[in-house]
Parts: C-alpha cells; structure tokens; sequence
C-alpha cells in the first residue's frame, strides 16, 4: 500500500465518522480525502472513480454549506425522509447514468470494468446527494454500494482501498443508526 493509498484511507475513514456523527468537519476532511482518492484511482486505471471524486468535490462544498445554513430560518439542517418521489427520480437518474458512462468506458477507454465502475460512480453520486440534503435513506444507499466496492476494489487489486470500503460499510449501518435515532428524537414531542 503506498503512503498515498494510506493517507487516503485514514481521511475517509475520518471524513465518514465526521458524518455519522453530523459533524460539519466531514466536509472539509472529505475535500482532502476526494484530492487524494482521485491520484490514487488515476493510477489503477478506474477512471470513473476519478472523475467522481472532482464531482465529490462540488457536493462536499454544496453539502457543507447546506448543512450549515440550508435549515429552517437558515440555521442547521435537521435529519428529515426523503421524499418518495426524489427516491424514485434518484434511482432512474443512477441508473441511467450508469448505463451511458458504462458505455462510454467500454468504448472509449481501457477501464478495467468499465460496467461495475459506472454502477458503483453512478450510485455514489446518489447517495452523496442524499446526504448533502440529510436525508436518513443515503445509508442504505450506501450500504448497497459499499457492499459492491469492497468486491471491485479487491478484485482490482487495491487491498487497503477495498479495507476502507469494508470499514465505510460499518460505518454506514452505525450512521443509518444514529440518523435515523436523530430522526425520531426531532419528531418526539
């Protein structure tokens, strides 16, 4: 594992802790984690996971800010449903984009697995775009792409990457846990 590898762990680690916690120090330490993954991911020749972290970058500064200001009266955001209809708009959206950049990888690049890169990159996106708005469904998402990346990352030989993404599964139930535990005590009267 290179030193650039492990420095990308540790903040992802760090970043998706911050974030189970609501903790507005998850987007800056996010920022740092994407610059780093995207040298690492140029590297292994997956290069949908390299473009999806300059677009993890732009969702961390539009997540950071809404957190901080996108609640009632401008203050902090609280951890709310999604709405029924954006689910289903999400899921159409991911996975057409899945469809069109696994196709444009297949055709147009070496990528390694051009279809499971565009999947998980697809999905991703969904899911971060969750959790910018706090809505407590972006850990099942996640869940369901952790699971997929710790099985591509193994298999495309990135041991530690496919180790972060086991530990980013824990931390995903732990974080569908405490939002949704946050959820029920706003909702108590």
């Amino acid at each position: 594992m290179s030193p650039l590898e492990t420095a990308g762990v540790l903040t992802g680690i760090a970043a998706v802790w911050l974030t189970t916690r609501q903790n507005l120090w998850c987007w800056p330490v996010g920022l740092v984690n994407v610059a780093i993954f995207a040298v690492v991911f140029h590297a292994a020749r997956l290069y949908a996971d390299m473009g999806l972290q300059a677009i993890y970058a732009a969702l961390g500064a539009y997540g950071w800010y809404h957190w901080l200001r996108g609640g009632p009266a401008g203050g902090a955001l609280p951890v709310s449903r999604a709405p029924v209809r954006a689910l289903l708009g999400l899921v159409a959206a991911g996975g057409a984009v899945a469809w069109v950049l696994g196709l444009g990888l297949a055709r147009g690049t070496d990528a390694a697995v051009p279809f499971w890169d565009s999947t998980t990159t697809s999905f991703s996106l969904v899911a971060q775009l969750m959790q910018t708005r706090k809505w407590v469904e972006n850990w099942i998402v996640w869940v369901i792409v952790d699971v997929a990346l710790v099985a591509k990352y193994a298999c495309s030989g990135l041991r530690a990457t496919a180790g972060l993404y086991l530990v980013f599964l824990v931390l995903a139930v732990m974080g569908l846990r405490s939002w949704n535990r946050a959820l029920h005590a706003e909702r108590a009267p």
